[in-house]
């Protein structure tokens, strides 16, 4: 398993409310302050934001979901240049929101909008996996373009459509080898249908 790790602040036990008297402190407060203090939490942190609209289901619309897609790439694939050569920690709860975004896209029919998001996070990623020591987050990488990839296997893409947006993900890939052999498979399976 990856030494996957997000952002942890370590608490003393001294100043850390008990779990016990937060939850007496909310039940007294009513239900419009208790939306107020989670809007503002989730205003100033865009994992508590992410974990909010997974819990409860929000439907966004494709123009939001596309933008909330782009912020979990920019925020999964984010990391400090002073660690390059490192197992620096990143934000994999992001990863799984580009993943379950993605999904939701082309449930949506917008499997378009998915592969061009798609083409961000090989970028975006495979230079991540690069600059890490042992590209720990390429499995997560793999999990997200595996949900287009599974997608374009099943669609009415014309295959030259197909066969270019692979052909653009393997040369986005810096590392030569996230997805490989999935995304020439379906390029073979689409050129096979071509030429057919």
């Amino acid at each position: 398993m990856p030494n996957r790790s997000s952002q942890k602040v370590a608490q003393s036990p001294k100043t850390t409310v008990s779990t016990g008297c937060l939850r007496k402190a909310l039940a007294k407060r009513t239900k419009a302050e208790l939306v107020d203090v989670f809007m503002e939490i989730a205003s100033g942190d865009r994992g508590v934001q992410r974990r909010l609209e997974s819990r409860f289901g929000l439907e966004l619309p494709p123009k939001e979901l596309v933008a909330a897609t782009r912020q979990a790439i920019a925020d999964a694939t984010d990391f400090d240049e002073r660690e390059i050569n490192r197992n620096f920690s990143y934000d994999y709860q992001a990863y799984g929101a580009v993943k379950r975004n993605l999904g939701r896209l082309i449930k949506q029919g917008h499997l378009r909008a998915a592969m061009d998001l798609s083409l961000e996070l090989m970028s975006q990623g495979s230079y991540q996996v690069e600059m890490s020591d042992e590209g720990l987050m390429t499995e997560d990488i793999e999990e997200c373009l595996q949900v287009v990839i599974k997608a374009l296997r099943r669609c009415d893409l014309s295959a030259d459509d197909v066969i270019a947006w692979c052909s653009e993900m393997l040369k986005k890939d810096q590392v030569g080898f996230i997805c490989h052999k999935e995304l020439q498979a379906v390029q073979d399976r689409f050129d096979t249908s071509r030429s057919s």
